[in-house]
């Protein structure tokens, strides 16, 4: 760890690294009301406003320790989406707090239309803390605090109570068409009074592509019950579906590439709170033929594609955490589970059957081509039985994993992810890239850091891009976008795992801190794939070396020591030169 330190230090010298190793390495003691009093008695206003960096989350109860700022300057590539926070804290209470925008005026009289800016008041909720990570856990057994995370942008005001801080998140859309230079505007804060704060943008001659071209391979699964659930709509109802919608455009907007369905029913074991049920219904006729109704399956998957979602499908799962396989035997009157053990004949031919015909099925629909055999985190044996299986039906079948790496299998995996953990061999990813396969990575409730959960500094989700593009994978994987807990408006902690681990966003298709910290981190990783093309085009052999010696220092044992708000710092700038 000292040797750690010490190569830190001589890496960031622009850093503070007492602050930042402070950070990473303590826990902030709890404060007392009466510290809390001394803090807001410093306070010098009765109301403040200011500025703040968007790569931190600012306490409800404390006064920002920030150094007021009335002015934003920021750089951004044409298409590319950036972000501020602001902060309003207050002495006394402040009722009807609103924030207006004005269109930014470039100097060549060009304009950013206040339509491509929008607010939202960052709204918190309970969280707890990592500690032992993975397995079960009672609330009051771990130490919890609200944190900030929730952005919501419906919010048209809101009231500052006394001694509290309200941040509100602020983004600018660059149009894809900007003329490049300085565009000016004014942002107002209508509190106690009326605050003019300035934005300052600087559009560089670069254009980053729309979020359907971009080349990240972003997969969050989805869980279309948890959104039933929670707007109280019948499931695989039309307005189930039209509430699907705003969440799965959501998600097309951040780059995702893959369609999470189950072919069986609770694929995960029922490890979340709603209900996963089968896409597809399996039915044994009394004759001992078996029909399976797609019906559903093909009107989601459509559904999905037609929200901006269609690079591939993944269907969860012949290896699902509980071998248990349900289907309605129409001798019987009901429905059955079948248990038979992976690579079993019963199995084999329980899933010859259904394989065939879902093949056929695929391939009348166009669609087999990019559907997958998904598999997460299950023993080898069982994948390898699996893989025999599906390559006897058909040799064209793919399949999707995610999971420790194995060398064994790894040819066989069309679409692998592996855990943090791992990295894979600089020939074996070598080797995929030139056959078009796909290597991701994945965090779940095992690591730390990086991570996203509702404590994890928000740099760390920026960071993960830059990690993915320093280790030359195609982008990141993670369960999951919607599995909501039972109040996730208020309360982010689960039964199982770290709190936010099972989502990014929030009922009513609200996004997070966490979930836009993400969308930046795919944002550069695009800039850095076009950079390396032109550095390499233009033969800028000196700003291709600078590029690459900053990416070197995107490792997970640096995390600890530097943090990842000081290593995206250093390395940011050279996106916008």
């Amino acid at each position: 760890m000292k040797n750690l330190f010490l190569w830190a230090c001589c890496l960031f010298t622009n850093f503070s690294f007492a602050q930042d190793v402070s950070l990473a390495l303590q826990k902030k003691p709890d404060i007392t009301p009466a510290q809390l009093s001394a803090q807001w008695a410093k306070v010098n206003k009765s109301v403040n406003v200011s500025f703040a960096s968007a790569s931190k989350r600012f306490a409800q109860e404390l006064p920002p320790a920030i150094q007021q700022n009335s002015i934003w300057t920021a750089s951004a590539w044409k298409g590319e989406k950036v972000h501020t926070q602001l902060l309003v804290w207050a002495k006394t209470e402040v009722n009807n707090v609103t924030v207006s925008v004005s269109d930014l005026k470039g100097s060549s009289g060009s304009l950013i239309k206040k339509n491509a800016i929008s607010t939202g008041f960052v709204q918190y909720v309970m969280t707890d803390e990592f500690r032992d990570g993975c397995g079960y856990r009672k609330p009051q057994n771990f130490d919890s605090s609200k944190v900030a995370d929730i952005i919501n942008v419906d919010l048209k005001s809101i009231q500052v109570k006394k001694n509290t801080t309200q941040p509100v998140w602020l983004s600018i859309k660059v149009p894809a068409d900007c003329q490049p230079g300085i565009y000016s505007g004014i942002i107002t804060v209508t509190a106690d009074k009326k605050y003019m704060l300035n934005v300052n943008l600087n559009v560089v001659d670069k254009t980053l592509p729309p979020p359907s071209e971009w080349s990240y391979r972003l997969d969050f699964w989805q869980h279309p019950l948890a959104i039933a659930r929670v707007h109280q709509l019948q499931p695989w109802s039309e307005a189930h579906f039209a509430m699907m919608r705003k969440y799965y455009t959501m998600l097309a907007d951040a780059g995702q590439k893959i369609i999470t369905t189950s072919i069986v029913n609770e694929p995960w074991g029922h490890q979340t709170y709603d209900d996963f049920p089968s896409l597809i219904k399996w039915t044994k006729k009394k004759n001992g033929e078996w029909i399976y109704d797609y019906s559903l399956f093909d009107k989601y998957v459509a559904f999905v594609m037609s929200c901006g979602i269609k690079k591939q499908i993944n269907c969860y799962s012949m290896v699902p955490w509980k071998i248990a396989f349900t289907y309605y035997d129409e001798a019987e009157g009901k429905e059955v589970v079948f248990t038979q053990a992976i690579g079993t004949p019963a199995y084999n031919e329980f899933w010859k059957t259904m394989l065939t015909d879902f093949t056929a099925h695929l391939k009348q629909k166009g669609w087999f081509e990019i559907t997958t055999i998904a598999m997460d985190e299950r023993p080898m044996p069982a994948m390898q039985a699996v893989i025999k299986l599906l390559k006897s039906i058909d040799t064209g079948w793919k399949v999707s994993l995610a999971g420790d790496f194995h060398p064994e299998i790894e040819k066989d995996i069309f679409d692998y992810c592996v855990a943090s953990r791992w990295k894979y061999p600089d020939d074996v990813l070598q080797s995929r890239k030139k056959q078009n396969k796909i290597s991701t990575w994945y965090t779940c409730c095992a690591e730390k850091y990086p991570n996203a959960f509702t404590f994890s500094p928000p740099e760390e989700m920026v960071w993960m891009g830059w990690y993915t593009a320093a280790t030359g994978m195609d982008g990141y994987l993670r369960w999951a976008f919607n599995s909501w807990p039972k109040a996730p408006l208020t309360d982010s902690r689960f039964t199982a795992w770290p709190a936010g681990d099972t989502f990014q966003v929030y009922p009513g298709a609200l996004s997070s801190i966490r979930f836009e910290k993400i969308i930046e981190g795919i944002q550069d990783f695009e800039k850095i794939q076009l950079l390396r093309k032109e550095y390499q085009s233009r033969q800028q052999t000196a700003k291709l070396n600078k590029l690459e010696a900053a990416l070197k220092t995107f490792e997970i044992k640096y995390l600890e020591v530097v943090g990842a708000e000081a290593t995206v710092a250093q390395a940011k700038s050279l996106l916008n030169e």
